[in-house]
């Protein structure tokens, strides 16, 4: 559980989520075993929706893990590709893997730090899906909102890390950076002048924020 969402509520919203492929079961599966974060059931479901009411074509992904979320959005979108970055080698063996095993072939995994390969992405996408170190996420906004289209979507993951974030009394002492870090995006992101964003308390947290078109 999250610490985000009574544990009650969380299992009702799980409980009538419709029956994932079970492909992604096995992941899911796979992931809990080897302790390997990877977006909760009802982010996954808010991600779908959201992915077919933009109707999205060209997808970035920060933090690609074992390549469940890359699966879960290729499934979600008619047509189009996705780029997914991924700092871990074993990770990017893995997610690779579990890609060819799905037969999807609208997804690219690149392997490097996100601040390396960020800069010499020359693309525009209407989705970017952050996922990745959460102390670095304010080190990805600027990037991200260059590259986004306008009137395209950022969906940030794990924007809340426990309710740490929200609640000082809940703060691990080790953890405290990445608090302080999250919340400085999250201030950011919702202040910004070109985003109007919204924090969502479902999984660990998530902020969707959208891009305003510069003829408003």
């Amino acid at each position: 559980m999250s610490n985000i969402n009574k544990d009650y509520i969380e299992d009702y919203i799980r409980s009538v989520l419709p029956k994932r492929d079970s492909f992604l079961v096995q992941l899911e599966e796979f992931a809990q075993e080897n302790n390997i974060p990877i977006i909760h059931p009802e982010v996954a479901e808010f991600m779908r929706v959201i992915l077919k009411i933009k109707d999205s074509k060209n997808i970035l992904e920060i933090g690609t893990a074992i390549g469940y979320s890359s699966i879960v959005m290729s499934n979600s979108i008619k047509e189009g590709n996705i780029i997914t970055i991924e700092r871990q080698e074993n990770m990017v063996k893995l997610a690779n893997e579990n890609i060819e095993k799905s037969g999807i072939k609208n997804i690219e995994v690149k392997h490097g730090e996100a601040k390396d390969i960020l800069p010499k992405l020359n693309k525009k996408f209407d989705f970017i899906f952050i996922d990745a170190a959460k102390g670095k996420y304010m080190e990805f906004l600027p990037y991200c909102i260059n590259m986004l289209e306008d009137k395209g979507i950022i969906l940030s993951d794990n924007v809340l890390f426990k309710g740490m974030v929200a609640n000082d009394d809940l703060v691990v002492r080790r953890k405290k950076t990445i608090v302080r870090r999250m919340r400085e995006y999250l201030d950011d992101i919702s202040n910004h002048s070109e985003l109007t964003t919204s924090i969502i308390p479902i999984g660990d947290g998530v902020a969707l924020s959208y891009k305003e078109s510069e003829n408003r």
